[in-house]
């Protein structure tokens, strides 16, 4: 794609000599001849850059060079005599000068420099965040479940399609999305993770979609969303059970056109971003009784991914086990004894595999380094020791109910401490909270 440039300058026959040698560098060039007629640009179009005139008649150059920080790489053009307000300009966050009148062998040496900058410092911050962020991307095991799981995400990965990922709690939607992405033609670009559930929904839905500079009480600056940080690459929205109607309705609009606005924007921007979503929620119930849109609802749900529980696949508990031993391990990985293997086999893994690996985990922690882990190290009691959680259900619960019930008896088991309910359920402690005020458990 060509590179887009707004040129404002208040010599309007030089403005128009340097939009004409920039087009025919291979630019697209638009031009402004104060700062206000560049800020009505500005609320139509996206430049890679801007080339301004340090002085207008109606602005001052710092000023305007503070307001575009952080935005817009700035290209600044002064006078041969006033060197000083370009360092002056460069300590306010200008990315270089020029000196009027413009060599154009040096306009476009600059210009290009700037613009190859400016991508080498979007690509290193998306390398920098991508290690930062970094997860075992692999889906370990060999059920018949986790080889169904694969040969949909086989199928799904090299196409654009949306996709909709459902499965409890900790048992790997997340690594799906990954699993997704890294097999996908988008694998060089950046997979954005959004928690749906994280924040309050006027902050979503800041986040999500951006703002502009004033859209409320503290936006000081325009803030780009991460629908715009996911260009050309991968979305992925965890929790989508949880947003509320209000931005269902924008998700829709930016999934069916690809076109969104920053929140207090009224410029229409596009977005090539491929969506994948999570949930742990029924959310074909949900549309059903009116609190998830329906329409939102059939535009997910053209291609679902269904994660099993780790119960319904206990013959990939032994492989995990190995995997985050090795992982958890600081110098050799610890083998794992008979007896622990079989008590990790027999326990009912309600927090599925972030459980399992957070098990792992504190008996790497516990175990002495060298050695093996052993049954007491899990954490855990084993089945049959007059420990065991009993749950009574009158008629067939689902699974809302046992989770609810569970919850409770977890918690009034550990006298209502959430930190430690959360590490058996193998959780974080925010979705713990998440989940009392979801079933009301006090």
């Amino acid at each position: 794609m060509k590179k887009t440039l707004l040129v404002v300058d208040d010599d309007a026959t030089f403005n128009k000599l340097l939009l004409r040698q920039l087009e025919g560098m291979g630019f697209t060039a638009v031009g402004a001849a104060s700062w206000r007629e560049g800020q009505a640009r500005l609320a139509e179009m996206e430049p890679d850059a801007i080339i301004l005139d340090f002085k207008l008649p109606d602005s001052d150059g710092d000023r305007i060079i503070e307001e575009l920080r952080g935005q817009y790489p700035v290209i600044v053009l002064t006078g041969f005599g006033s060197i000083r307000n370009a360092v002056s300009a460069i300590r306010q966050g200008a990315t270089d000068y020029l000196t009027k009148p413009v060599d154009l062998d040096e306009l476009e040496l600059t210009v290009r420099r700037v613009l190859e900058n400016a991508e080498l410092k979007r690509f290193n911050q998306f390398y920098r965040n991508r290690l930062a962020s970094r997860r075992p991307a692999s889906l370990i095991g060999d059920s018949r479940a986790m080889r169904e799981v694969r040969a949909m995400i086989d199928a799904v990965a090299p196409t654009d399609a949306t996709v909709l990922i459902l499965g409890e709690s900790g048992s790997g939607k997340e690594m799906v999305a990954q699993a997704i992405h890294q097999h996908s033609a988008r694998a060089g670009r950046e997979m954005v993770t959004v928690d749906s559930c994280g924040l309050q929904e006027s902050l979503f839905e800041s986040e999500l979609f951006g703002h502009e500079r004033g859209a409320f009480t503290g936006a000081d600056r325009q803030k780009k969303g991460l629908i715009e940080e996911a260009v050309d690459g991968t979305l992925f929205l965890d929790e989508i059970g949880d947003v509320g109607a209000a931005i269902q309705a924008k998700l829709l609009r930016v999934m069916e056109s690809g076109t969104f606005r920053r929140l207090g924007g009224t410029k229409t921007l596009s977005t090539d971003a491929r969506f994948v979503v999570a949930t742990n929620r029924d959310i074909a119930r949900m549309s059903e009784e009116g609190s998830f849109r329906s329409d939102l609802y059939f535009r997910l749900s053209r291609f679902v991914i269904t994660v099993p529980p780790l119960r319904e696949r206990r013959e990939d508990i032994e492989p995990l086990a190995r995997h985050f031993a090795a992982e958890f391990s600081r110098v050799a990985p610890l083998t794992i004894t008979a007896e622990a293997m079989s008590l990790l086999r027999d326990h009912a893994w309600p927090g599925n595999v972030r459980e399992l690996r957070n098990a792992i985990e504190r008996a790497v922690i516990v175990a002495r380094p060298g050695l093996e882990i052993r049954a007491e190290h899990l954490g855990f009691i084993p089945r049959g020791s007059g420990s065991d959680v009993t749950l009574r259900f009158a008629g067939e619960p689902d699974l809302e109910e046992i989770e609810r019930t569970y919850l409770a008896q977890v918690l009034a088991r550990h006298g209502g401490n959430r930190q430690k309910a959360a590490a058996v359920l193998g959780i974080s402690e925010r979705n713990i909270y998440r989940l009392i005020e979801k079933y009301g458990v006090r």
